[in-house]
């Protein structure tokens, strides 16, 4: 069985759960002429992906509240995440944080071999699932934060901490050109361990949130690497930021 069949299989078996609100494994095993062994496998990597939940004997679709939906993403994000893809090298171990601009890098990734990729956001893993030559994902668990749609708290702290990466992918509310990036989101702790254990920590925002005094410092800038904007940015903002030693990246836009 092909990868690509395989995910064919697991997409019929989600059309089919949305269609009925359930589903079981014998019945899948009957309908796509494979296993139980097989579907089960099917099931578990579709929960692991945020697509459903298992249940005894089959499963059901995720609470509505959980069940991440498409987002339009601006040009000017695609810009520039396309332009912080350029950083990552093949066989990287790389944390997305959750949020639409990061969610722009998961395209990219498909031009990477041997990626790892750690998460807390179920829609960026959904999408990373979608991936033809999926990388390795691993997503951080923890307390569900339906505010910013992702997974927070100590648990994902703590996973984090078990694990080394070489670089983190990380959006901002804002950018205080003194302090560092700042959020509205009082939930930083899952950001500042995120950067703990990166060796590198790319910021993305546009260019119109630098500047920006939000009173919720995330990431101060002796822990931040890099910052990914687009070319609206004045000059003396940039000179500003490099002063801190960070790199500056301008994405092309119109």
């Amino acid at each position: 069985m092909t990868k690509r069949n395989t995910q064919q299989r697991r997409r019929s078996i989600i059309e089919l759960l949305n269609a009925q609100g359930e589903v079981n494994v014998d019945q899948l095993a009957s309908e796509f002429a494979t296993s139980e062994v097989t579907i089960r496998k099917d099931l578990a990597e579709l929960e692991k992906a945020g697509l459903l939940f298992r249940r005894y004997g089959g499963a059901v679709p995720l609470p509505q509240e959980l069940n991440a939906q498409a987002v339009a993403i601006s040009p000017v994000k695609l810009a520039i995440a396309k332009e912080a893809a350029k950083l990552i090298r093949d066989h990287n171990r790389i944390i997305i944080d959750y949020g639409s601009t990061t969610l722009g890098l998961i395209p990219e990734l498909a031009n990477r071999r041997g990626l790892v990729v750690m998460t807390n956001s179920l829609q960026l893993a959904n999408a990373i699932h979608e991936l033809e030559q999926e990388p390795t994902l691993l997503m951080t668990g923890g307390t569900w934060d339906p505010h910013s749609e992702s997974f927070q708290g100590l648990v994902a702290e703590q996973v984090l901490r078990s694990y080394d990466f070489d670089q983190l992918f990380i959006g901002a509310d804002g950018i205080d050109l003194s302090r560092g990036t700042t959020t509205f989101n009082e939930l930083v702790g899952l950001s500042r361990v995120m950067a703990e254990v990166s060796r590198e920590v790319i910021v993305m925002l546009e260019s119109d949130k630098i500047g920006r005094r939000i009173p919720n410092l995330e990431l101060p800038w002796s822990q931040v690497s890099a910052v990914v904007t687009d070319n609206r940015l004045p000059k003396e903002a940039v000179t500003t930021i490099e002063a801190h030693g960070v790199k500056v990246y301008l994405a092309d836009v119109q």
